[in-house]
């Protein structure tokens, strides 16, 4: 008679009803295990036997928890990785993000860029010892606070150098009319595109500015760069109507003697008729 496992995770239950299964009683999983002692991960049968998560949102997820610290797990390094298409694969780490096995964090790092953290979480839901109350003060690590990403700013059509420098002195002078608007280097050129799409649309940089700076609210900035990213893109004009190029100047004519048969005819300068000119086509 076999001994049961004590550590053997218990049997899923089946999609067919349990006292109408044909096999019911004569069949059914047998476990054949060796102990692990390297090289293995421990995974917890709420994911191995989730209900609702599909068969490659678990496999993922069983994978992506066995992977070290700093591997790339992202929807293009897993494509490479498995047969599965981009889309099957997206949709499955969707899956795992609902039910809180992953999550994305924004973090800002030293060179001043936008990251995208994926953090894999074996077990949604609990707290770390270093976030419990009766965690020692000398265990924790200081938390550095994450900095929101400055929202989105438009873009001009024809970024020409001029027209970038002219954006970029307009930021730059902003702290002349109120100091709070002190910007940082990488938040400067976040929005040099942003002013540069107002200037590209018949916007002068006095009208700018003061979209910019007018009314602002009386308490500290703590985020110019984001209120000024937001007044950008929500106050952006509309283009200015088409305008035609204008026609050429016409070119001044008077008469002149020619100077093959003497005849006056007109033109801009001095020189031959048409009946004198070679250089004319011939007609057909």
């Amino acid at each position: 008679m076999d001994t049961k496992d004590p550590s053997a995770p218990s049997c899923a239950e089946s999609r067919t009803a349990a006292k109408k299964h044909p096999n019911r009683g004569f069949g059914g999983l047998l476990h054949d295990n060796a102990r692990h002692t390297s090289h293995f991960v421990v995974i917890g049968n709420h994911l191995a036997q989730h209900a609702t998560l599909s068969a490659l949102a678990i496999g993922l997820g069983v994978h992506i928890q066995s992977l070290p610290k700093g591997a790339q797990v992202d929807i293009k390094s897993l494509t490479a990785r498995f047969p599965e298409g981009r889309d099957r694969i997206g949709a499955a780490l969707r899956e795992l993000e609902a039910e809180g096995y992953l999550r994305r964090e924004r973090e800002r790092i030293p060179d001043g860029r936008i990251v995208t953290r994926t953090v894999s979480c074996n077990q949604p839901g609990h707290r770390s010892r270093a976030h419990r109350p009766e965690a020692s003060a000398r265990t924790k690590a200081p938390q550095k606070p994450v900095r929101k990403a400055v929202p989105p700013v438009p873009r001009p059509a024809c970024p020409s150098p001029a027209l970038v420098q002219k954006a970029l002195d307009l930021l730059a002078d902003l702290r002349r009319h109120d100091s709070r608007l002190l910007l940082s280097a990488a938040d400067t050129e976040h929005l040099v595109p942003g002013v540069a799409a107002w200037l590209e649309r018949d916007v002068t940089p006095t009208a700018v500015r003061h979209a910019l700076t007018a009314d602002l609210p009386a308490e500290p900035l703590h985020r110019p760069a984001a209120l000024l990213a937001h007044r950008l893109t929500d106050r952006l004009p509309a283009p200015p109507p088409f305008r035609p190029p204008a026609p050429p100047p016409a070119v001044p004519t008077r008469i002149h003697n020619c100077n093959g048969c003497d005849r006056g005819f007109r033109a801009p300068a001095p020189g031959l008729c048409g009946d004198c000119r070679t250089d004319l086509p011939e007609e057909t």
